[in-house]
């Protein structure tokens, strides 16, 4: 199966899992394009799928220049980003999806003063409490307000990985933890400031996602298939 039928096959997933809990919206489709070419970049651009994700800045770098400058494309940094890698993700892209931090918020915040930019961001919960990932805690609304009165800063919505496991009823658990996460900040912020994004869902689990009222899915292996090693 080639990256054309994948794409076909994916879009057809979503529809369905969307018809199934009666959502009339669309889907976000992030390609995780970690390890692939510029080539298949330019490929997903064509089809369609104009947010690619990248989960390391050296990496996304070297391949962002590459593709077709022509090409008009979202770039989204997925991968946890490192403090002294900050100055370089600015430059080169241009959303942040994996803020797991309030630390990182305010140096994003920090360095974005000295320029005319702002920055849209969505904020990483650890919503399945795995002490090896990254993200906010889930039980910690004020650290998830206090990013969205920094300046600079455009909070948009939240992020969250499944569980390691990919157990079903634990990964929805996950996926219905960051709705409700959403929920209660929406009730405690102006309407200017309410989050409308909601990004979980990878390609073992993107319909679950979808189910709890996902809004945008990060797909490797659906599109592509296996990493060549």
């Amino acid at each position: 199966m080639n990256l054309l039928d994948r794409i076909s096959r994916v879009k057809e997933k979503i529809d369905s899992a969307l018809k199934q809990c009666n959502r009339g919206d669309s889907i976000t489709i992030v390609a995780a394009t970690k390890s692939r070419n510029p080539e298949t970049i330019e490929t997903c651009i064509h089809n369609g799928i104009v947010d690619i994700g990248e989960n390391r800045v050296q990496e996304a770098g070297k391949k962002f220049s590459a593709v077709e400058t022509k090409l008009v494309y979202k770039r989204r940094m997925i991968g946890h980003l490192q403090t002294n890698k900050i100055n370089k993700a600015l430059r080169i892209f241009d959303t942040i999806d994996s803020v797991d931090s309030l630390r990182i918020a305010k140096q994003l915040s920090n360095k974005l003063k000295y320029t005319t930019d702002s920055l849209s961001v969505l904020l990483e919960i650890n919503t399945s409490g795995d002490k090896t990932k990254f993200g906010f805690d889930p039980n910690n609304d004020q650290d998830l307000l206090e990013c969205m009165t920094l300046d600079e800063i455009v909070v948009g919505g939240l992020m969250t990985i499944g569980p390691v496991s990919q157990e079903k009823e634990s990964t929805s658990n996950a996926f219905s933890l960051l709705r409700k996460i959403k929920e209660s900040i929406n009730r405690q912020v102006d309407q200017e400031k309410k989050l409308t994004v909601l990004s979980m869902g990878m390609s073992n689990d993107f319909e679950l996602g979808i189910f709890q009222g996902s809004t945008m899915v990060r797909l490797g292996t659906a599109l592509f298939g296996p990493r060549e090693e």
